[in-house]
């Protein structure tokens, strides 16, 4: 039976794939490079991204030097088996000039990815802001207890809202509810990756039985 990487199509670029990678959370593109037989084989054995270097022509493990690795999550193929998709969890900037993306501008992530990015802010705040200017710093300062219960009241404020049918209101409320969750997991440091893996866990269980 052959492994994922002999199911690569490695002769149409002379041994080599472009690899994509995103962010395993929320999606974002993070940068592009190349993969050939050995990075893939080294990637899949040590959990942490490797590519190959065109330039100087050798492997190269992102973050080996810079402490920046790449975790990976999960990695597939395109249709083709020509392209690599992988989906991993940075430690750290990806790019060189020291943004979370390569593809970093000025425009802002819409849709799931934003959570991704409120997370990071959630975590800055935690560590670095003034109770006197950042709502989410008092949160943290009022400790756990105090976090929790704005969790549970946002809980109750959406369920009103579903039930009155009011779309604006839930709307709201749902935001409100989200944020505050993401404070909570970061107050007892657990990352919104470990949440996502484990709906995939339930979803896999299920789609297996069912």
């Amino acid at each position: 039976m052959k492994n994922f990487a002999d199911q690569v199509d490695w002769k149409k670029c002379n041994g080599m794939v472009p690899a994509v990678v995103c962010h395993s959370v929320n999606g974002k593109v993070l940068m592009v490079a190349w993969c050939n037989r050995q990075a893939l084989d080294k990637t899949l054995a040590t959990r942490q991204v490797t590519f190959f270097s065109r330039s100087r022509n050798e492997l190269w493990t992102k973050g080996a030097t810079s402490g920046n690795t790449l975790k990976l999550t999960s990695i597939h193929s395109d249709c083709d088996n020509d392209t690599l998709l992988i989906e991993a969890l940075p430690a750290g900037p990806v790019c060189h000039t020291g943004k979370d993306s390569c593809f970093d501008s000025l425009v802002p992530m819409t849709g799931f990815g934003f959570l991704g990015e409120l997370e990071a802010l959630i975590e800055k705040r935690k560590a670095r802001a003034n109770v006197t200017e950042s709502y989410t710093a008092r949160l943290f300062a009022k400790g756990v207890a105090k976090i929790a219960q704005k969790v549970g009241e946002e809980g109750v404020e959406v369920a009103i809202a579903g039930v009155q049918d009011d779309a604006t209101a839930l709307t709201n409320e749902s935001a409100d509810l989200l944020y505050h969750l993401l404070v909570l997991l970061a107050e007892r440091e657990i990352p919104l990756d470990k949440v996502v893996a484990a709906l995939r866990e339930r979803h896999q269980v299920h789609k297996e039985t069912g």
